[in-house]
């Protein structure tokens, strides 16, 4: 329990009414019971505030929380912001036992920080080294040589490959994978990409043979993450061919996402659910790629650029860029072209009714005098 002062200082927002009222959680306002703080943080919530028991909410600025029948508020001046805070507050951590469980396979020369928990059927190979505080979760592999920070938070099956290195507070849901390989093949002679790369067509000239013998590229290199990374549910991030794919500090990454070998992610970003970035592409701070974003290899991407969801790049973008669509193009550009592709059935029925009348102009000529 939670006294609603303590919480408002916690979230260091104001508060008013009953400061000692003490709270256990909180909930939508309709399902709040009482010893539960609503979250009330627009006006549309207000009625629903009626259909719950809540005692104490938190609520838009300028609320009347006295007629809203409450014995204590606290005001949200940024409500998602606010949210964060409470949700920190009221966090039910995952439970995991401290030690190491019997089950987990430990390679004897693997180095495990102070206060770290591993869990049942967690494998850590050779030379692997494990930061203070982490909480290692079952079924769980880290391959040799691989390097993780302090407090990191490995979930169910997560996978980490060899020579991986990754900083602190590293968070990664269930099921992802640092550290693959890098897809990449090359053919023993120039084959249909690398000619619509070179000339923009192909010649179709390839025998079966040369075109059906892929030949792997291995991949040298690894994967460096720097600190405050999350990596979301079975998302995937490839190691470099030769130098490291790199994660920037404070990136947060959504399930199912796939970061292509030799990719380089700044600081700050957001990459959303269903990106893929192809190989060798570069991307600068502070981005943000909508969901089932779709980049290019071999591109750069500036700092502060927004890229919408379902957005297809195929060619660099500056910085300071929001950009939308397949090709995509500057959001501006996207919107103009969406209204013009809205008026073409009406300018295509114009046309045919012009036509119409012309035609029946030359059918039916005036009579001479």
């Amino acid at each position: 329990m939670i006294t609603i002062a303590e919480l408002a200082e916690a979230l260091g927002a104001e508060m008013s009414g009953d400061g000692a009222l003490e709270v256990s959680g909180a909930a939508e306002p309709a399902a709040a019971a009482a010893d539960e703080i609503a979250l009330a943080m627009q006006p549309a919530f207000a009625a629903d505030l009626a259909k719950g028991r809540a005692q104490a909410a938190i609520l838009w600025p300028g609320a009347d929380w006295r007629a809203l029948g409450l014995r204590a508020a606290i005001v949200a001046p940024r409500a998602r912001y606010l949210l964060a805070g409470v949700t920190r507050v009221f966090e039910r951590a995952p439970e995991i036992a401290p030690g190491i469980h019997p089950s987990a396979l430990v390679d004897p020369s693997a180095e495990i920080g102070a206060g770290a928990a591993i869990g049942p059927y967690v494998v850590i190979g050779a030379r692997v080294r494990i930061g203070p505080g982490a909480r290692i979760f079952s079924h769980v592999s880290i391959a040799e040589d691989a390097a993780i920070g302090r407090d990191a938070l490995l979930l169910q099956g997560v996978r980490i490959g060899a020579r991986v290195r990754i900083g602190d507070r590293f968070i990664a849901q269930p099921g992802a994978v640092i550290g693959a390989d890098g897809f990449s093949f090359v053919t023993p002679t120039p084959g249909h990409v690398e000619e619509a790369r070179a000339s923009g067509v192909t010649a179709g000239v390839i025998t079966a043979e040369e075109q059906d013998a892929y030949v792997r590229i291995n991949s040298l290199g690894a994967v460096a993450i720097g600190d405050d990374v999350e990596v979301g549910a079975n998302s995937c991030i490839d190691r470099g061919t030769v130098a490291d794919t790199t994660i920037g500090d404070g990136t947060k990454i959504d399930n199912q996402v796939q970061i292509g070998h030799n990719v380089k992610v700044g600081r700050t970003c957001l990459i959303c659910g269903q990106t893929g970035v192809a190989g060798s592409t570069v991307i600068g701070d502070r981005v943000v790629l909508g969901g089932r974003a779709a980049i290019a290899d071999h591109l750069r991407i500036g700092s502060n650029v927004v890229i919408t969801g379902n957005t297809g790049v195929s060619s660099h973008v500056p910085d300071n860029r929001i950009m939308a669509g397949y090709p995509a193009v500057r959001l501006d550009q996207h919107v103009e072209m969406y209204k013009a592709l809205r008026r073409l059935p009406r300018l295509l029925a114009r046309l045919e009714e012009a036509a119409a009348a012309g035609q029946k102009a030359v059918s039916n000529p005036p009579a001479s005098d």
